[in-house]
């Protein structure tokens, strides 16, 4: 916060924001939710999961989707037990009970032929209300209260229906709406309605239409569509919601209903264009769920307003799960329509979402995640981040330990700082000696700034040269590894191996070799988002070859070969690249991978083994390779597999080719 004084020379003071909420504050602490991300990751859950959990449980387990979901089903349970559907019928048949009930009152008061007859034509009448409602259309009413009953039925069922069709039409017709000049207003109003639609849905540029239609009849539309797609996106939710009550209910009820609003509507002449609307609609809006049934159940009668607005709810609550959902591939929150989420669920549901959807965005912005095809995935920052994290956590005293290296009596840029230092010449790659470089050139031209230095002033620091390390890592990706709960340890171990190589160590070539049937290189981000293998296998043969090919294409760098397996080879490569599997394992899959062994002796390269489980199989054969190959059999904890793995790396690296 600043403020300045024009009398103090435009002088400003800053001092901490007083005003509320830091405006310039992320909605969450970012980093934090990497390390969320993280966690899950190195527990041995799916990358993919993870980012896709951080959004549904919310940073910190708040303000997530699935909260989002679970309110939206609640809302969608109580909307389906919100009253009976049937309840426009039912009404109807208690109007017309009442209109034949003061109707027979009035006719047995009088004594003539006539009202004999009218009796008669009230006791054969059919027990269906719409068809009843059909006959009694030129019935002479001798009760002025039962013409208006009757009346009622057939006014008031074609008032709900317009009145959910058009949500302004109480407030631009007011109580006139059933009189012939209100009539002949709504019929004009649908009349250019239908035209517009007409020439939206042919392509023609309605921008100029759809000004002049809201000119006359914006009053029908309180919402005030800014556009033509407003304004077909409102009504056509309503018009679905109208069909979806028709397909909810049953048979005989839906007979009832259309019967009724049949003669309700044709008796002002709207049939017709409420029925092309409704044509149009559905074809401008083939999406929404037109035909859906619903089954809502409860004790009290709903209206037709009611019950449209009852599915109507329901249907705006299924899409909304949906979104919330975020199944589909390459789903972001963007696809979420945080207007519906505020419109079911109330504003503070609305910002909920606002909140992830910034923290989806400041996650791109700040470069932890990236999208792709399959969604977002975790950067390479994010990845050295999650790699330093596991680095801390199976190996917390490495920082304080002693870097490991191979002693060479020639100087190099990537050893150790002897103390010593030289001139520097063309061609040093030693680090420069910053101290000595200044002291030269202020020896050189006397105290004063700026120092200004010259080419003989630069001296480097002399250091003792490391020679390089090759590393395979070969990692076991079975279902196994996943079964018995060595997923999220191997994952964790790969991942520090990796960081440590690429911050500590970065002249070393680290390659990850994961196997199941067939083996793979893995990179950092695969690696982090790699999935258990469900097919059977565990092709060690492969992995070798591939760790033999990675160690040749480095001559002269100290071969490390690294293996972390739970089970014995049971798969290898035939003559034609074919992945052979065979339980139990096969004398030629054995002698393949012994044949693999022995090129990876004679080049150099010590295996070590890092078993994890109790396997008999996998003891006998580590046993004997170990004896063939000079190397060494761990089998630690899965909880303690990253220490003993960085721990051999940094061994082996300290030691000399025999």
């Amino acid at each position: 916060m600043a403020d300045g004084n024009k009398a103090g020379g435009n002088r400003f003071r800053y001092g901490l924001w007083r005003g509320g909420p830091d405006p310039l504050a992320p909605p969450y602490d970012v980093r934090a939710a990497v390390d969320e991300v993280g966690a899950d990751v190195l527990s041995g859950g799916s990358l993919r999961e993870a980012l896709r959990d951080l959004l549904r449980r919310g940073p910190s387990g708040r303000g997530g989707l699935d909260d989002l979901s679970a309110r939206a089903r609640r809302m969608r349970l109580e909307a389906m037990r919100r009253g009976s559907l049937d309840g426009t019928v039912t009404r109807s048949q208690a109007l017309l009970d009442q209109a034949l009930a003061a109707e027979r009152d009035e006719l047995a008061g009088r004594d003539d032929d006539a009202a004999r007859f009218a009796e008669a034509t009230l006791d054969s009448l059919p027990r269906s209300t719409a068809r009843a409602v059909e006959e009694l259309s030129g019935y002479e009413w001798a009760s002025e209260q039962a013409r208006q009953t009757y009346q009622q039925i057939l006014d008031g069922l074609r008032q709900e229906v317009l009145e959910q069709r058009f949500s302004g039409l109480r407030d631009a017709l007011g109580a006139t709406a059933n009189d012939p000049a209100a009539q002949q207003r709504l019929a004009r109003m649908m009349s250019d309605l239908n035209d517009l639609l007409g020439r939206h849905a042919r392509g023609e540029d309605t921008q100029d239409a759809f000004a002049a239609f809201m000119r006359e009849h914006g009053e029908f539309f309180p919402e005030q569509p800014g556009s033509v797609e407003e304004l077909i996106d409102a009504l056509a939710r309503r018009a679905a919601a109208g069909e979806q009550l028709m397909r909810s209910l049953s048979a005989s009820q839906r007979a009832e209903l259309e019967g009724l609003m049949d003669q309700a509507l044709a008796g002002s002449g709207l049939a017709g264009q409420m029925a092309e609307l409704t044509a149009n609609l559905r074809a401008l809006r083939p999406d929404l769920p037109w035909d859906r049934q619903s089954r809502v159940r409860g004790q009290e009668p709903l209206g037709y307003g009611e019950a449209t607005g009852a599915l109507g709810e329901i249907a705006d609550l299924d899409e909304l799960i949906e979104q919330l959902a975020q199944e589909h591939p390459g789903a972001t929150l963007d696809d979420v329509d945080v207007e519906a989420v505020e419109r079911n669920l109330g504003r503070a549901a609305a910002d909920d979402v606002r909140r992830l959807r910034e923290l989806e965005r400041e996650l791109r912005r700040q470069g932890w995640v990236t999208r792709g095809a399959d969604g977002l995935t975790l950067s390479p920052k994010a990845l050295r981040r999650l790699g330093g994290t596991a680095l801390r956590r199976v190996f917390a005293d490495l920082a304080e330990g002693r870097r490991g290296q191979h002693d060479l009596r020639d100087a190099g840029a990537a050893g150790e700082v002897t103390g010593a230092s030289r001139l520097w010449a063309y061609g040093d790659e030693q680090p420069l000696d910053v101290v000595r470089t200044v002291t030269r050139a202020v020896t050189r031209r006397g105290a004063g700034v700026p120092v200004t230095l010259q080419v003989d002033d630069f001296e480097v620091a002399e250091t003792e040269r490391r020679a390089s390390a090759a590393v395979a890592l070969c990692v076991d990706l079975s279902f196994s590894m996943m079964a018995d709960g060595r997923w999220g340890p191997m994952k964790q171990t790969a991942l520090a191996l990796s960081h440590l190589v690429a911050t500590r160590f970065p002249q070393d070539a680290l390659q990850i070799v994961g196997f199941s049937r067939v083996a793979g290189v893995l990179s950092q981000q695969e690696l982090a988002a790699v999935e258990p293998d469900f097919v059977q296998g565990t092709n060690l043969q492969h992995a070798l070859r591939l760790a033999a090919r990675h160690l040749h294409r480095h001559p002269g760098f100290e071969p490390v070969v690294l293996i972390i397996t739970d089970g014995e080879p049971t798969a290898h490569l035939d003559t034609d690249g074919e992945a052979v599997f065979s339980w139990p394992p096969m004398h030629e899959t054995v002698q393949a991978t012994v044949a693999e062994v022995d090129g990876l002796t004679r080049s150099g390269a010590t295996l070590n083994f890092f078993m994890l489980g109790e396997d008999p199989g996998l003891r006998r054969f580590v046993d004997a390779v170990a004896r063939r190959n000079g190397g060494r059999v761990f089998t630690p904890e899965a909880e303690e597999l990253g220490r003993y793995v960085v721990s051999d790396y940094l061994r082996a690296r300290r030691g000399r080719r025999g």
